[in-house]
């Protein structure tokens, strides 16, 4: 059985204010070798999110988001020259609005226009990408009157980099039902936690990974029948994390994980797969280290 590695340098996020619509401030390094898999990848990311408080409780969040993203893919298999799709870069601008309403519900609205390309020459518009996030929280998890504390978001939530090209229901929902488990279930993300103490969790979890980018001047596949101008590679990893909070903003976490499911895919300008890269086997342990 193989191992492939998932590292993760630390995580910073800010929670108070936003409702968890976006981390505060993000440092993250992962690395997927290829081993003898068909395809890998590595990806870091610095991601900053400014909050603005406004009048009633009311907050607005501007920050920057910016990936690498390093890819390499077994020539064998590929056939087509991959040294065109071996590095991408990625930036967003993150624009959030999270609105007070009644009977302690918040609104979340983000918009996130960016680019994402292999930047082969200067920026253009097929580089653009946009996300969006339509969100409404109750967060129930400090109320001291209720004896199993829960957080609820149900929303909308479309994200041209997250490997997957139509809008998915955003849905997180967390309960404690003791003192020491709780649980988080929803799309993109779900969890099982045990609370070993204030500072540090054990948790299963699933959750969706991926991306996609603009191949500017185009791939030649199929024998050269066919013009790739879009990558999109999309995973779906699950395993256990150990979570250890230093400062209230501040963690650091770690995984060993399983990649339940990974594919490349290479499409044309109207978005139709031309291409796909499929690993080899069924299933791929992943360990995650900080």
């Amino acid at each position: 059985m193989r191992y492939r590695y998932l590292l993760f340098v630390f995580y910073l996020c800010f929670v108070t204010a936003t409702g968890q619509i976006s981390d505060f401030a993000r440092l993250e390094y992962k690395v997927l070798p290829r081993g003898n898999s068909n395809f890998g990848y590595s990806r870091a990311r610095a991601a900053v999110n400014y909050p603005i408080e406004l009048k009633n409780s009311n907050y607005l969040l501007l920050g920057l988001d910016y990936s690498n993203i390093e890819m390499s893919f077994d020539p064998e298999i590929a056939k087509f020259n991959t040294d065109i799709i071996q590095d991408f870069q990625m930036l967003e601008f993150n624009l959030a609005y999270i609105k007070k309403l009644k009977n302690d519900w918040r609104l979340g609205v983000r918009f996130t226009p960016g680019f994402s390309s292999n930047l082969g020459s200067k920026i253009t518009f097929e580089d653009a990408v946009f996300a969006g996030d339509v969100v409404f929280i109750n967060d129930k998890r400090d109320d001291t009157t209720i004896d199993k504390p829960y957080r609820l978001i149900v929303g909308v939530s479309y994200s041209q980099n997250r490997g997957i090209s139509f809008p998915l229901p955003f849905i997180s929902y967390y309960r404690k039902f003791h003192p020491k488990w709780s649980y988080n279930l929803g799309v993109p993300k779900s969890n099982l936690q045990y609370h070993i103490s204030k500072k540090s969790r054990l948790k299963l979890v699933t959750e969706l990974d991926g991306f996609t980018a603009n191949i500017q001047e185009g791939l030649p596949v199929n024998n050269e029948e066919d013009l790739a101008k879009k990558i999109n590679v999309s995973l779906i990893l699950g395993g256990l994390r150990y979570e250890f909070k230093i400062k209230d903003h501040l963690e650091l976490f770690c995984n060993f994980s399983g990649v339940l499911m990974e594919t490349a895919e290479l499409r044309n300008k109207d978005n139709d797969k031309v291409s796909t890269v499929d690993k080899k086997i069924p299933f791929t342990l992943v360990r995650e280290y900080v």
